[in-house]
């Protein structure tokens, strides 16, 4: 997309945040809207929408409910370590779920929509609701009296790259005595595929190998077991969360490449297996310790034991192996966190909160790889790849929302201590110390505006995985790990104005700008091998753009567009060249429409439109969404290594007019976008030494068409 084509898009976007509240036509619509929704209850910092806003969308559980919000955008969170890191934008009846292996998302997708009475998006302090950084939560309250209920989903999906992909799930939620319990089970078995083609250019751009690809993944299951339960004990209510996951099953890719040189085929096969199983227990407690003093606590640990075997075979045109690599890495990874949260709201508009949490994090890694070129099997030695990686981490926070009618001053101070160290192929041990300073001031001149300025030092968590090395076949190369990297910080503000026009329509833009200290990227460690590390300061910037828009006015009955929209540009000095360039993208993965991604730091835009018209008479609804996103490079050493898709469309048609169950039908990717790869090689140092090769990948995931059933009963 060019930069004309940018700004021309971001003119437009913007712009319907000033056009829709003018138009007669529009403010018809927004009139009609308010009649028909009067039970909605709009405040300043609260938006409630009952169960019954929801009904045009015919939903079975509480995700179907959440994703129709006007103007929310789900957060599931992350993977990092800490409790704060993994609970997203989601409360349930004012708590966030004490897990972390469960994402929002699929808890959601386990509750019934008949057991939920409201869902409330809290932009500010209400009811002492601690919104852990966020600019705005759903809180989903769930009834009083629930009856017990059958929430199952089953689908088949069929691929132009793979076999059928089956899926089904099932769970029961209900209450023994004063105990609600829900309880399931979740199967499921991938069968992905891609196809394309590689070429490899020597330095003066010529041709020297063909090579065509095809992968599958038909033998990756998953089996997903939970249970929570939630149970009053006094005056104390607990809940108890665990899951226990099995994740096993081969991906095999097939590469036919033909040089130029001798026009004689040969073959490399890359078989990978993987066996994870993983478990989760999760406790809190929380009750109130006086009229104006609330506490909570959580006790919560994880357990993964992942086994990865990598196999890469050649064969000449005969079938004979030439080449046989054997990786087998292991890895134990534990999380064992403990957490207390005080509320306090003893002094007349101040809501004080204090939190404190502990703790421990190891990864114990192991590799041994070995290389068969004819004369049997050799050892190869990966510097770093066994080791074991531990943390131990305490993380305070002191807070106070100050409410001054339509302003709200939320600030504090945290601090954050801890310890790594790491023995095996390298033994040290290091401290960290970091304070946290946070502002958030919030102007709602009327219920339906809010403008928002937030100032907060942020602190990464490490990925443990970045500390041990790995081999990539693929690649013919060393994912080397880094035994002295530390947390980047960042000084991070966000200026954001969100208007709100009857019950459906609401624009918000925010603005943003982060300076980062200690940029995580990748560091060079030789003239041909580099590790992710600190490479020093950076900055980056940009804005976003949510906006859901009724098209009732367009003559579209029923019809809406959500708009989500991201640009940002960055900076840092490269390690390598010494020259300005933007930050190395986090994420070089792609599937399914583009999300808004707060922190990836290497797409300079990212851009998902989706329509839906609902008939409710018909009880009939369709829909499409659009996404793109731009390039993400990724500077190393010795290579420049971008990855690019094209425009991916999906599009569906559900129903529930018969037996009350919904069937939905999805066509997705069916342009059959194109994700590329380039990567340029170098003799030495990338950009300042000769081009020694370039490798062109094309791939193709194929278009998938999905027939899902799913109800309650």
């Amino acid at each position: 997309m060019s930069a004309k084509k940018r700004s021309l898009l971001w003119q437009c976007l913007i712009s319907l945040s000033f056009v829709a509240p003018v138009s007669e036509a529009g403010q018809a619509e927004i009139d009609e809207q308010s009649r028909s929704a009067s039970a909605i209850i709009m405040s300043d910092q609260v938006v409630a929408y009952p169960a019954d806003f929801f009904g045009r969308y015919k939903p079975n559980t509480a995700l179907d409910m959440v994703k129709q919000l006007p103007g929310f955008l789900l957060d599931d969170g992350t993977s990092d370590r800490g409790f704060i890191s993994a609970v997203g934008n989601i409360l349930i009846n004012g708590d966030y779920p004490s897990a972390k292996q469960d994402s929002p998302s699929a808890i959601l997708a386990r509750i019934p929509a008949n057991q939920v009475a409201r869902i409330e998006l809290i932009r500010g302090q209400a009811r002492g609701t601690d919104l852990q950084g966020q600019s705005v939560v759903a809180d989903i309250i769930m009834l009083q009296d629930k009856k017990a209920a059958v929430r199952w989903e089953t689908y088949l999906q069929h691929s132009n790259t793979g076999p059928l992909k089956p899926m089904a799930g099932i769970s029961l939620s209900s209450r023994w005595k004063q105990t609600e319990y829900l309880v399931g089970i979740h199967v499921e078995r991938e069968a992905n595929g891609e196809r394309g083609t590689e070429q490899v250019f020597d330095g003066n751009g010529s041709l020297i190998e063909d090579r065509f690809d095809d992968e599958e993944q038909t033998g990756l299951r998953q089996l997903d077991l939970f249970l929570t339960t939630t149970t009053p004990l006094g005056e104390t209510l607990l809940q108890f969360n665990s899951k226990v996951s099995f994740k096993h099953g081969p991906e095999k890719r097939i590469s036919t490449r033909v040089p130029q040189a001798t026009g004689l085929p040969y073959e490399v096969l890359f078989d990978d297996y993987q066996d994870i199983p993983s478990f989760e227990l999760g406790l809190s407690a929380e009750r109130d310790l006086a009229d104006d003093l609330s506490a909570k606590a959580i006790l919560l640990y994880t357990h993964e034991d992942s086994e990865l075997r990598n196999l890469q075979r050649n064969a000449d045109s005969a079938g004979a192996q030439t080449l046989l690599r054997i990786a087998d890495q292991g890895a134990v990874t534990r999380e064992g966190i403990a957490r207390l949260e005080l509320g306090w709201t003893g002094i007349e508009r101040h809501n004080f909160q204090f939190n404190m949490e502990g703790a421990y994090n190891s990864v114990d890694g192991s590799l041994i790889q070995t290389v068969d070129t004819g004369a049997g099997p050799v050892i190869v030695d990966v510097p770093g790849a066994n080791a074991l990686v531990e943390e131990i981490r305490g993380d305070f926070v002191f807070k106070d929302t100050w409410s001054l009618g339509r302003f709200e001053l939320d600030y504090g101070l945290g601090a954050e201590v801890s310890t790594i160290s790491q023995s095996g192929d390298t033994d040290q041990e290091r401290d960290f110390f970091f304070l946290k300073p946070r502002a958030v001031l919030t102007y709602s001149p009327t219920d339906r505006q809010q403008t928002r300025f937030a100032l907060a030092r942020e602190v990464a968590q490490l990925n443990f995985d970045d500390f041990i090395s790995a081999t990539v076949f693929e690649d013919d190369d060393l994912a080397l790990g880094n035994p002295n990297l530390k947390p980047d910080t960042t000084w991070v503000s966000e200026f954001s104005h969100e208007r709100r026009f009857g019950s459906l329509s609401v624009i918000k833009v925010t603005a943003f700008h982060h300076w980062i200290s200690d940029v995580l990227d990748l560091l060079p460690l030789s003239a041909n091998f580099e590790a992710p590390g600190n490479i020093g300061d950076g900055r980056r910037w940009g804005l976003i753009f949510e906006g859901t828009v009724p098209l009732e006015w367009f003559g579209l009955t029923g019809a809406r567009l959500d708009i989500k929209g991201r640009w940002q540009d960055s900076t840092v000095e490269d390690p390598v060249t010494g020259e300005q360039r933007v930050l190395s993208a986090a994420q070089v993965g792609f599937r399914g429409p583009p999300t808004i991604r707060f922190r990836d730091n290497g797409s300079e835009y990212v851009l998902d439109i989706a329509f839906r018209q609902d008939f409710e008479s018909a009880r009939i609804a369709w829909g499409w969404d659009i996404g793109e996103q731009a390039e993400r490079p990724r500077y190393k050493v010795d290579e420049l290594d971008v990855y690019n898709e094209e425009l991916e469309l999906n599009a569906f048609i559900e129903s529930t007019r018969w037996f009350g169950i919904k069937i939905r039908l999805d066509g997705n990717n069916l342009l059959d976008y194109t994700e590329t790869r380039n990567r340029t090689i170098y003799a030495g140092d990338r950009g300042l030494t000769p081009v020694t090769s370039r490798i062109d990948r094309e791939r193709t995931p194929g278009r998938r068409i999905k027939l899902t059933l799913s109800g309650n009963f």
